[in-house]
Parts: structure tokens; sequence; C-alpha cells
């Protein structure tokens, strides 16, 4: 046995390339989205390191260019969901007792193979299936996924390096076991980095999965599944299971050996799991661990002194950058009098410049939401402030979902703070902004902490350190990730660990220590050299 101690240092984060044209890096993604593009592909079921096919099928389909189809690809039944189950707990023991070590080198593999034979695969994949330009395809699809893996590395070595104190005559250590059962993870659509963390955190240390995949993730999810087994992941430790999340995660909340639930995807959803395994308490073996990520109403808070300049670009990026579809980005704004005329000005001239369309085309910044229902959804908003004496339509307002699923960054000002779309979850380019009366500042920030029943990111723009510092404290708790001078949006894994609480999730931080400390089971061990021989203590005896 190989008794080395193994320090895994914190990694440097992964370069994101620029793709500059002519550039080697965008000659391999020009060639690889005309690729994908030109065939269409057949997702299966993998489960216990085989493909399954149930021939009750599904299309995956480029949001920007509905009439395509990219896959066609199989759904589980209930038979699959509990051959998944089945085999997550086959290998689980297996899994479990392997040396960290081992389970580290095929993360810090498959990091490898993104990073270089698969990056344009990857890219390509989610640009096409999830409608991403090339920035945020890289960001994402590569390079956050690529961190993921192997700051996850680091972070492990930091848990197991963690042992107690020892006294006289004993030995105390700590064993950090896996959770007794299997991880049900359940991705969303939006970044395909948290599909794989949502699996491979818990897999660190030493877990397996049952996956449940967004349907209109799929292509990048299944590329993704595709790469863990070349990096050598044993059959089984991930099970990639399609289909109806309602149908998965009934059969998957029922089981006697659901140990933990991974998520990130709506409040509504979550919400169904979290009272699903309190109904089944008593029939679980042990109390599973419930860690979700839901979502946001992201605020923007400009104080008096914030510059103008600034604001406008944060407000710009940190609402419309993939189309407002991140759970952290900007979707309502507070903004002084004093401020309002030149940043109305400003943020109104940005937006008429952007350009939707084609992921294809690098010039433009935005590009098509994931699919009708989120289209619909995201317009029935639009439609409503449009009739609404309470708001009106600075600039966008139109969209079109003939040949994608189209809207134009759309900017709201109304006179009510707690105007619908300053309160309810958008998910999609709209921004909304409340105009307050400098000598309002308190009670605008009051009104900023109690308008939404989330609390995931915020931003505060100040020239003015102290107030900057003061209204950082008054939102503590409307915020897990707070920003300053900064949009709202763009964590880093390792430099700011991500989550947030109320209505958020449960702020287990992806991207840090904390997450995976909830993957494992620890187990204290007293070892006493000499064992007393006398029940009596010395003070009873005469």
């Amino acid at each position: 046995m190989n008794n080395a101690l193994y320090n895994f240092t914190a990694p440097s984060n992964e370069p994101v390339l620029e793709y500059l044209e002519g550039s080697n890096e965008r000659i391999l993604l020009d060639k690889e989205l005309k690729r994908q593009e030109s065939v269409e592909i057949e997702i299966p079921l993998i489960i216990g390191g085989k493909e399954i096919r149930t021939g009750n099928t599904g299309k995956v389909v480029m949001p920007h260019h509905h009439g395509h189809i990219l896959a066609t690809y199989h759904k589980a039944g209930e038979k699959e969901v509990n051959m998944a189950i089945d085999a997550a707990l086959e290998v689980n023991r297996l899994w479990n007792n392997l040396p960290w070590t081992t389970r580290a080198s095929i993360m810090l593999k498959a990091a490898e193979l993104l990073a270089t034979t698969y990056r344009s695969t990857i890219n390509a994949a989610t640009m096409l299936g999830q409608s991403k330009n090339i920035y945020q395809s890289e960001i994402d699809a590569v390079c956050e996924t690529i961190d993921f893996l192997k700051y996850n590395v680091s972070f492990a070595g930091k848990i197991y390096e963690f042992q107690p104190r020892s006294a006289f005559n004993q030995l105390n250590r700590m064993e950090f076991r896996a959770l007794e059962g299997f991880v049900f993870a359940v991705s969303p659509f939006n970044f395909t980095s948290i599909a794989s963390n949502l699996n491979m955190a818990p897999v660190m240390m030493g877990n397996t999965t049952v996956w449940k995949p967004a349907t209109t993730a799929l292509l990048s999810n299944y590329y993704l599944m595709k790469v863990f087994m070349e990096a050598g992941l044993p059959a089984g430790v991930i099970n990639f299971v399609p289909g109806s999340g309602s149908l998965i995660g009934k059969h998957v909340m029922n089981s006697y050996h659901m140990a933990g639930v991974h998520f990130t995807g709506s409040n509504a959803t979550f919400n169904t799991l979290w009272g699903q395994a309190a109904g089944n308490l008593e029939n679980y073996k042990s109390y599973p661990r419930l860690v979700g990520e839901t979502g946001g109403k992201d605020f923007i808070f400009a104080h008096p002194s914030a510059l103008t300049r600034e604001l406008a670009v944060a407000a710009i990026r940190g609402a419309f950058e993939y189309q407002g579809q991140k759970c952290s980005a900007a979707s309502r704004m507070y903004v002084p009098e004093s401020l309002w005329p030149e940043t109305r000005d400003m943020i109104v001239s940005m937006a008429e410049e952007i350009t939707v369309g084609d992921v294809k085309d690098a010039s433009n910044f935005m590009n098509a939401v994931i699919d009708e229902k989120a289209f619909d959804s995201i317009t029935g908003y639009i439609d409503y402030a449009k009739s609404s004496n309470e708001a009106k339509i600075l600039t966008g307002g139109t969209y079109s979902k003939e040949e994608g699923f189209f809207i134009r960054p759309t900017i709201i000002e109304t006179v009510n703070p707690h105007f619908k779309t300053m309160e309810e979850e958008i998910f999609g380019p709209v921004l909304t902004v409340y105009v307050y009366k400098d000598k309002d500042l308190d009670d605008t920030i009051e009104l900023c902490d109690t308008t939404s029943p989330f609390g995931l990111t915020g931003a505060v723009f100040s020239q003015d350190r102290i107030a900057a510092a003061r209204i950082c404290n008054k939102l503590r708790y409307a915020a897990g990730n707070f920003y300053i001078n900064d949009k709202p949006t763009g964590a880093i894994v390792g430099l700011q660990p991500f989550g947030g609480s109320r209505a958020s999730g449960t702020n287990d931080k992806a991207g840090g220590e904390f997450n995976l400390v909830r993957w494992v089971n620890p187990r204290t061990i007293k070892e006493t050299f000499v064992p007393a021989t006398d029940y009596k203590y010395p003070y009873m005896k005469k």
C-alpha cells in the first residue's frame, strides 16, 4: 500500500481563450459547429456503463433555429429508473473504498480532456443546444467545468486532512465516508458546468449518482458523460437518465437508498423534491442531504455617488448576457433621481446597439431563449408592462418565435417598487428600474431587502466606500453573493463560492469546500491504549 500523503494545491483557473478570427481555437470551433449542425445524433440512457434505448423518444432542437433537430433522445421509464438506482448501489462500495487519489486522478483527467481534446466539442454542443455565444459557452462549458473538477480535488484534500487532537492514552481519528446510498443529481439547462458539478462533487467524495439532466441541455450533457467515461469513471458511478422529471423524481425519491439530492433549478421543483423527502423520512435508510440552488431576483443598487458609465455597463452585461437566463442575472435596479437621466440614456443606447441572433454569428451579443415555454412566460411579463399605467418600456419589448425564440433586450421603468416585474423571477432579458428620490436612500435600501423572497446575488455601485460598506451590511441577507462596483453575475470557482439563501436555496456554496462537506458522512474513531480495569472511580475507594 502507498502510504504517501497527497496534497493537491489550489489550481490556477482555466484561461478563457479569445477565439479571435483566424486563431487556432476559432478554426477548430467553427469546424466542430459545422459538424454537429450537420448530423442528428442519437442520445441513449447510460446505466451501469451501458447504453439503453427505450424507444420512447424526444427531440433536441436549436433554440435559435427550432426547426433544426440536433438529436433524438431516449426517455427513461420506471424500469430504467430502478435499473439506474441498482447500478449506483452496486458500484457504491467499490467507488467509496478506492483511495481518494484514484478518484482525484479521474477528475483531473476529465479536466484535461475538456481543456484539450474535447474543448471545441463541449463548446459547440453548448452553443447549439443551449444557444450560448462563444464567450458565454467558453466561460461555462469549458472553463468553469474544468475549474470545478480541479478545485474539488484540492478541496477534498483539505477535508480529508482534518483530524481531531489525540490525548493521553488514546488515539483519535476521523474517517470521511461517502453517504450510505446514492445521490440524485438534477441539473438545469443554463450551465453545462453545473450539470457536471452536481454529479462530480458528490462523486469526488466517494458517492454514486442517478443523474436527471435537463432535456434542453441534453446535447452537451451527453458529451460530458462520454468524457467522464473516457477519463476512467467506472460503470455505474454516474447513471445518465434523461426523461420526465416528475416520473424519474417520483421513483427516485421513494427509494429506501436515496441519500441525497444535488439540485439546481426552479424554486417550485426543489420545494416539490423537499416535500417528497419529508414525506418519506420514515422510509429512508438515513436522513437525506438536500442541497439546492434555485432562483433569484437579483438587484443592482446605485448610491448617489455611483459613476454612471460603470453602472450602465454593469446593468447591460448583468441583465442581458445569455439572455438573462442566469439565476444571478440582474433583474431589478434601484437608481437615484440625480443619476437617472444620464444612466437611462446610456443603458437605452447600449441596449439598442445589441444584436440578437444565431450563435454562429460572433457579432451577436444575445441569442435565443431556451424554448417556447420560456419564451411565452417572458413575453407575458413584457406584455403586462406594456398594458400597465405604472410602467413604461424604455427599449426593447419586441420578440418573435417564427424561426428561433428571440426577445429583444427589454428595459422597463416603473413608478411602483412592488411592480410585478420588480418582484417575480422572469429568467429572461428583462430589466426593471425603479427611480428613487435621493433623500429616500435608506427607505429604498429597505425596499430592496424586503421586495423579493429570493436572496441570491446583488450589487451596489458607489464611489463613497463608507456608504458601500453600510449598504452591504444592511443587505447582508438579501444576497449570498454580493458585489461592490461590479455586476451581480460571473462568480468564479475557487474565488467566489456561489449560492444564496432565503428562497434561493440552501447556500452550500458550489465552488468551495462547503459543498463537498455535504457529501461526506464522518465517523470518529477513538482507540484507548490501556482500558480501565475497575468500574469505580478513585474517589469512590476508601
